[in-house]
């Protein structure tokens, strides 16, 4: 097996994949980074059993070609060489690597490749849509996802994919996040799957904001993604997603906008003399005035700051996990936000005001503490 491959493309393809290892593996060929060479392409795969990762990687040539199983150390090496080719060379007997560059000669001790399991997904259904709609989904949602071991679903994104939109929902059982896409359907019929959070994330490091293909296989146990030069392949959480729509209030009469970025300010700034533990912050409304507080009884420490809004309605008073409602506020593009309630004791829901992208839907609950 030999081939000359750019050091940079090379260097960047084993690091994309090497994000999926991390703790220890059950099986120990798994420590290591799958290369296969076939024709022009080099392939390197990483795996986890749960998710595998694999980018093909151009060649400048290839006189022979094969598999073999080599350490992550290759990709700390390979980050210390400036631009050049390099000429690998694999022992198919021994799985030694020896690395050729213009300036010198190292060698580093591979395995076999017969043991690095690859997934097979099977039967599947596919569709195909685009990369900016996924990431777009998976940047609003992921956030709101639980870390919980006796409800795995909630660790999930749930994507809903129909004649209408594409819907990614997420949530932790005190905050959720429901961001629609409309300008992405199907032309028939509905499906859906639950996507953990893990390669949830590695979707959403690797793929890019533009109108590329982004084709999708899956049935009730895996998924695949492909998308550029990447291919995923991961395990999907089987089980039954709540009814989300069953927990949004449809009476909102009490409806507050604000600016975003005042409101972030203070929030950060009462929070700080708020509860530590609980993070409570409080929100006191009358006409036109967002009043924003916070206190800690035990260390006799409170503030409070006042804000104009845009509300007529009657006083109300709300209680919130300030950082909550920052990371809803940082992931809403408008300049302003709407609130709007029904009751203290009912869910307030977060909206962009005024946005601009009609073809966006999002919408974020927050269950309210109690004062």
């Amino acid at each position: 097996m030999k081939f000359v491959v750019s050091s940079s493309t090379f260097s960047s393809g084993l690091q994309a994949v090497s994000r999926v290892l991390g703790g220890k593996q059950g099986i120990p060929i798994l420590n290591n980074i799958l290369l296969e060479v076939s024709d022009d392409t080099l392939t390197v795969t990483a795996s986890d059993r749960e998710c595998t990762l694999e980018a093909r990687v151009a060649v400048e040539s290839v006189e022979s070609t094969g598999r073999v199983a080599v350490p992550p150390k290759l990709i700390d090496m390979l980050k210390e060489f400036p631009e050049q080719p390099l000429t690998f060379a694999i022992d198919e007997t021994t799985h030694e690597m020896k690395i050729i560059s213009d300036k010198g000669e190292f060698s580093m001790q591979g395995e076999s490749a017969e043991d690095f399991p690859l997934p097979n997904i099977g039967e599947a259904a596919g569709l195909t849509t685009r990369c900016g709609t996924l990431l777009d989904g998976i940047s609003h949602s992921i956030f709101a996802t639980a870390t919980d071991l006796l409800r795995p679903v909630m660790n999930c994104v749930l994507i809903e994919m129909n004649a209408e939109c594409f819907t990614f929902v997420a949530s932790d059982g005190h905050k959720m996040v429901r961001y629609r896409r409309l300008d992405a359907k199907l032309e028939e019929g509905s499906r859906s799957l639950i996507l953990p959070k893990k390669p949830a994330h590695h979707l959403k490091n690797l793929l890019s904001r533009d109108d590329s293909a982004l084709k999708i296989d899956f049935n009730e146990k895996m998924a695949c993604f492909a998308f550029g030069d990447y291919k995923m392949i991961c395990s999907l959480v089987e089980g039954r997603y709540p009814n989300y729509n069953s927990v949004i209030p449809q009476d909102n009469a009490k409806r507050i906008i604000v600016d975003k970025k005042e409101l972030a300010s203070s929030l950060r700034r009462v929070s700080v003399l708020a509860n530590q533990m609980s993070n409570l912050v409080r929100f006191d409304l009358s006409a036109n005035v967002l009043e924003v507080s916070g206190q800690d009884i035990d260390y006799s420490t409170s503030g409070r700051e006042t804000l104009s809004c845009q509300y007529d309605g009657e006083p109300v008073t709300i209680g919130f996990k300030s950082s909550f409602v920052l990371e809803f506020l940082g992931n809403i593009s408008t300049d302003h936000v709407e609130i709007a309630l029904s009751n203290p004791t009912r869910p307030g829901l977060f909206l962009p005001f005024e946005s601009e992208e009609k073809d966006e839907d999002l919408l974020m609950l927050l269950m309210p503490m109690i004062l």
